[in-house]
């Protein structure tokens, strides 16, 4: 990873390392996997995409919602398997890319549905949202744009920490959503940084569309969940208890 960053010469590849060269340690053994992931992950997003697209060029609400719904409920499972593959990563869990994948499948799969169904619908109204503003006749007030965008952070913000929980733990909803109120109030600004992160992310892409649309392969949904998850990796298993639980030599 000296490619662009200068090694730091007491660098130890075989240590987990802290900070930045921690980031640089998990780009170095991960990446090309996570990459993999991501194609899969595109694939999954397809259906909703095309749904979505659909709904918006026929403006219609009524076709909208089940494209949404239904394609959320397939893009789902390969959602869970990107998070699951990238906090196996994070915690040096030795199971390879492709076997863990099958695994996130089978202990996910069924319950990643509802959440993707959520998820595709929250996707897909926003999507239809940004159309609505790109075909008014008036400029949307600062107001509006400023609510959309904040209702965005708060979507952003469930979805960060949502899915982690879903591809670590067996917990219920109410549990869940506790887990996300007590997080976000104890590191409330490192939270929304990495939420504000995410929305520059996206609007990247959204903003000089088509172009960006050549890096989906590359970076795409990979890059910025690992980032994500990065910045709040330590604040998570110290709260949670992730490698208490799941040992990094899990099998």
């Amino acid at each position: 990873m000296g490619l662009f960053v200068h090694d730091d010469p007491g660098y130890d590849p075989s240590i987990r390392q802290t900070g930045f060269n921690r980031y640089k340690q998990l780009l170095s053994l991960h990446a090309f996997s996570w990459i993999k992931l991501n194609l899969l992950t595109l694939l999954g997003a397809l259906p909703l995409a095309l749904g979505i697209g659909y709904a918006i060029l026929s403006s219609s609400v009524l076709v909208l919602i089940p494209c949404a719904l239904l394609g959320g409920m397939f893009f789902g499972p390969f959602f869970a398997g990107l998070y699951d593959g990238i906090l196996r990563g994070l915690r040096d869990a030795p199971e390879g890319w492709w076997s863990a994948y099958r695994k996130s499948w089978r202990q996910n799969g069924r319950e990643s549905l509802l959440p993707g169904a959520v998820l595709g619908l929250l996707v897909g109204m926003y999507s239809f949202m940004a159309a609505l503003f790109w075909w008014s006749e008036t400029p949307q007030t600062p107001g509006t744009i400023a609510l959309y965008l904040f209702s965005g952070l708060l979507f952003l913000l469930l979805n960060t920490l949502w899915w982690p929980q879903l591809v670590l733990f067996r917990q219920t909803v109410p549990n869940r959503l506790r887990n996300i109120i007590l997080f976000t109030a104890k590191y409330l600004w490192r939270v929304l940084g990495v939420c504000v992160l995410q929305l520059a992310y996206l609007l990247v892409f959204v903003l000089f569309a088509p172009w960006t649309l050549f890096l989906l392969p590359i970076l795409g949904f990979w890059y910025i969940v690992f980032l994500s998850q990065f910045l709040l990796y330590d604040r998570l298993n110290e709260e949670l208890g992730i490698e208490e639980q799941l040992p990094r030599t899990e099998d």
